[in-house]
């Protein structure tokens, strides 16, 4: 599997942050979308470090998540619009989305949700699945919110139990909705649970894309030759309101303040450009490519028809 540049994982954290931005000015256009901004890192350091093969199952915040995957980002923005030509035909807004051709199982605004899926999903795979699938990997992306539900427990107490090739990926961005993490848990790192089930687990610093990649890879490599779980948690900072439009006012200022000094796509930037990476003229290049690409997916997304009535009862399986 090719790995990405350090220029294309910088392209990709502009272009979700774009795409995010984007939405949050239409906010009322669609319906509250859950943006991730300043979670960048985690989401493009950690998938791109995926193989085709593997199955993803996120949350409520899946935008990075999917865009890093290779989702198309004016079908994404259609389905946020609830536009016909959207991943799901415009039936899950920007909560629910399923991709089958990107190997994404779904996304969860149940808190914890998809927790409760990827032992069923790493099980499969496990027992065999399609020769296209053979040798992959179930990887489960949640904040530390969903850490606090029952489910988190019962999850990896089953993946550990039966043995099953699960590669949970908390993004503890210190925020459950408008509860600070220290509120609701004793420890400062998540991967202190997981330990205690017998996981191997290790906290990185989500907001540096290469250290997330490099860490991605080890655990995965772990997941698919042993076949058992592995937990990784991505220390992070959402910098937007839970949703559109919340304005933060239960937020410390010097707290977001210090947070965005450290902002991902700028410390990669910085960082290239150091090594002689990159160029400013590149740069603005790369900034004009996304903003053109953005554009294009709105246009997109606002020319995409509405979905035909006769379609509410397709798709239904119960």
């Amino acid at each position: 599997m090719t790995q990405p540049s350090r220029l294309s994982m910088l392209e990709t954290m502009m272009l979700i942050r774009a795409h995010e931005e984007r939405l949050a000015q239409n906010a009322g256009q669609t319906p509250g979308t859950c943006t991730a901004v300043g979670q960048e890192a985690a989401a493009v350091g950690a998938v791109t470090a995926l193989q085709p093969r593997d199955r993803i199952l996120t949350n409520h915040r899946s935008a990075g998540h999917l865009l890093a995957r290779g989702a198309d980002p004016g079908r994404l923005m259609a389905e946020v619009f609830g536009r016909a030509d959207g991943y799901c035909k415009g039936k899950s807004g920007s909560l629910h989305v399923s991709a089958k051709e990107l190997g994404v199982v779904l996304t969860s605004t149940i808190v914890g949700g998809e927790l409760s899926l990827a032992p069923g999903v790493a099980l499969a795979q496990k027992m065999g699945g399609a020769e296209t699938e053979k040798g992959g990997i179930t990887a489960v992306f949640f904040g530390d919110g969903a850490a606090c539900e029952g489910i988190f427990h019962e999850s990896i107490n089953l993946a550990v139990t039966w043995q099953l090739p699960v590669l949970y990926i908390c993004e503890n961005n210190q925020w459950q909705a408008f509860v600070r993490r220290d509120e609701t848990m004793p420890q400062e790192h998540i991967a202190t649970w997981a330990k205690g089930y017998g996981l191997p687990a290790v906290s990185v610093d989500g907001n540096d894309v290469e250290a997330v990649h490099a860490a991605t890879l080890a655990a995965a490599e772990h997941v698919r030759t042993t076949g058992t779980p592995y937990f990784l948690e991505l220390v992070t900072y959402r910098t937007r309101g839970h949703y559109e439009p919340d304005t933060q006012g239960y937020v410390d200022p010097d707290e977001l303040a210090r947070w965005k000094a450290r902002d991902p796509i700028a410390m990669q930037r910085e960082r290239l450009m150091a090594a002689g990476v990159l160029a400013p003229g590149e740069l603005a290049h790369i900034e004009q490519r996304v903003a053109d690409t953005i554009d294009a997916a709105f246009t997109f997304a606002q020319n995409s028809p509405w979905p035909d009535a006769r379609e509410l009862t397709t798709d239904v399986y119960a």
